[in-house]
């Protein structure tokens, strides 16, 4: 016996598709259960995707993680659970109705009041002594998730032995072996307890698929990890909610990589340090959020007057203001595109899965250091905190080119002296490491002349802003056109950037499996933008709609200013969560 659910690919065969949601409030270990069943499923050869609901409270409040196990890839979340962990009463008020029939909600019978004693006779709640339990077996109520995460796997008859060694794994290096015995004997006990009194009553028996090991890595950890591999050497950033993942995480490995990462004081400190260091000569960097990036503003400004290249990640939340700083939202995309007063040449990246997000980070730093320039990276918290598994991330694929860069040598043949701003064919000044011997490195946040020298001469300025903006013609030769998915000459065509691609892709699964005639076209590099290839894409279609993470339809306006074209609609969500494939399907 297995769960299966009929796949989207439209030729009707059957795929396995599960989902567990995990609820409760913060500090109940929602994201612990999450991760421990993540894990389990991915070493068994499952394709999992996690996401994270949690509110701006370090306890109390509704917080839901949620995983998805396939037998095939996947990127997107829908409504539907399979089995629902209800940690408290408020879970399963919220929630009950997303399991259907013949699936099921555990929860602690011992400490939640249903309100309807009728309901102790519905199969479909599971009840489980989770505290008793944690106390018996593990010696602590602490162990409560444990017993959840072991009753979730009994009640899907899944061999209890990876479970075990995931959390030897996972916390044997955090305590005692000890306290690795009392976590295994708590799950232990909840899943004994499940697959003895109610795993009969549900149709499931889970077995691992291959031994194949894949990674499950986060979007905020492929970010990190794709900057390793393009040669990052320096970070600065100060914590901001949802960009934090990418600072902890390379502060984690600063060591064993020789980078340096500081916290700074501010998001305005962090930016400069940042520029500093890429001034010196180092492949630097900084991530932040919207609330962050609006105080970054300056300083990016700074690096596009001085023609020093630098990355930033904004990893965006609902805003204005503090808005819902845990919640989602693609609401800084006109924003980014302008950031910074004043006209100069910048890149705009902005990956839909965390695998995309390890490779456009080669990208964006070779684009920075070529065309010397800033080169922002479009991330989310859904995006952010999400969790996927991935075959395989080949290093080889990133490439490092520094750029234009004179040695000692070259400088040997320059008769009239090194110029930092040199006006060249491309817009691109060579560039020299400060403290090179034979050249005096100069810069100035006001306009410069050819060797970096304050000026006021307006013949100069203008061919200055000329030399500038020339480098946006070679930005946007090196632009990837929009990835295109789904049936050939489809009627329907659905727009997205950044984090909407797997709802997108999904959406257009169902809407083809059902007979209809959908495409999707996904924009990952935004900025310079891609003109041509959306205006034919959009051109061949019947209808074109816009999916879009906010409230007035960024990307359509930027479509209809660079391209002349109106599309069909807009299907815009800006309460703070993600797009699920049914909301795309039923617009």
């Amino acid at each position: 016996m297995k769960a299966y659910h009929q796949s989207h690919d439209g030729g009707g065969v059957m795929s396995l598709d599960f989902k567990i949601k995990i609820g409760g409030a913060a500090g109940q270990g929602m994201q612990s259960i999450c991760h421990i069943l993540s894990h389990v499923f991915a070493r068994g050869g499952y394709h999992v995707f996690s996401v994270q609901d949690y509110q701006s409270r370090i306890r109390g409040g509704h917080n839901t993680s949620t995983v998805r196990i396939r037998d095939e890839y996947v990127t997107a979340m829908p409504q539907r659970a399979d089995i629902l962990i209800a940690l408290n009463k408020e879970t399963i008020d919220l929630h009950r109705e997303e399991v259907g029939k013949g699936e099921a909600v555990i929860y602690d019978g011992e400490k939640i009041d249903l309100g309807d004693p009728s309901q102790k006779e519905n199969p479909s709640l599971v009840s489980v002594p989770l505290e008793r339990l944690a106390h018996e077996k593990g010696g602590n109520k602490v162990y409560v998730n444990s017993v959840a995460a072991g009753a979730a796997l009994g009640l899907m008859r899944y061999d209890f032995q990876p479970m075990a060694g995931m959390l030897r794994e996972i916390y044997g290096k955090k305590g005692t072996d000890a306290d690795v015995d009392a976590d295994i004997n708590a799950a232990r006990a909840g899943y004994d307890f499940v697959y003895e009194n109610s795993a009969r009553n549900f149709d499931w028996a889970f077995a691992p698929l291959d031994d194949k090991r894949r990674m499950l890595i986060s979007g905020n950890e492929a970010l990190a990890l794709g900057a390793l591999a393009a040669g990052c050497k320096f970070m600065s950033a100060y914590p901001m909610t949802p960009s934090t993942g990418v600072l902890t995480y390379l502060a984690g490995k600063a060591r064993e990589w020789g980078i340096i990462v500081e916290q700074a004081e501010d998001e305005i400190a962090a930016i400069n340090m940042a520029i500093g260091a890429s001034y010196a000569g180092v492949r630097s960097m900084t991530a932040t959020s919207g609330g962050g990036f609006c105080l970054m503003t300056e300083g990016l400004g700074l690096a596009g007057m001085t023609e020093t290249p630098i990355v930033v990640i904004d990893a965006q939340r609902p805003g204005p203001s503090t808005g819902l700083p845990t919640r989602t939202e693609q609401g800084d995309l006109e924003f980014v595109l302008h950031a910074a007063h004043g006209e100069f040449p910048r890149a705009i990246l902005a990956p839909g899965t965390a695998e995309e997000a390890f490779y456009v980070m080669g990208k964006a730093f070779n684009l920075a250091e070529r065309y010397q320039t800033p080169v922002i990276i479009m991330s989310d918290q859904h995006l952010a905190d999400s969790c996927w598994t991935i075959d395989n991330l080949d290093i080889n694929r990133i490439t490092i080119d520094r750029g234009e860069f004179l040695t000692e040598k070259d400088l040997a043949n320059i008769t009239d002296g090194y110029k930092r701003h040199a006006i060249t064919d491309s817009g691109i000044s060579p560039r020299v490491l400060p403290g090179t011997p034979g050249a005096l490195v100069v810069t100035d946040s006001d306009e410069h002349d050819e060797e970096g020298h304050l000026t006021e001469d307006l013949d100069i300025r203008v061919r200055m802003v000329q030399k500038r903006m020339k480098k946006l013609e070679g930005i946007r030769g090196e632009i990837a056109p929009p990835e295109l998915y789904g049936r050939k000459g489809a009627k329907m065509l659905l727009i997205g950037w950044g984090s909407t691609y797997g709802a997108m892709r999904e959406a257009v699964d169902t809407i083809n499996g059902g007979g209809g005639s959908a495409a999707m076209m996904h924009i990952s590099e935004l900025w310079p933008f891609p003109s041509l290839e959306v205006a034919r894409a959009i051109e061949k279609a019947e209808k074109c709609f816009v999916v879009e993470n906010n409230a007035t339809g960024q990307l359509a306006r930027i479509i209809r200013t660079e391209t002349g074209e109106t599309v069909t609609g807009n299907i815009l969500k800006y309460d703070g969560l993600p797009f699920s494939p049914e909301q795309i399907v039923n617009s």
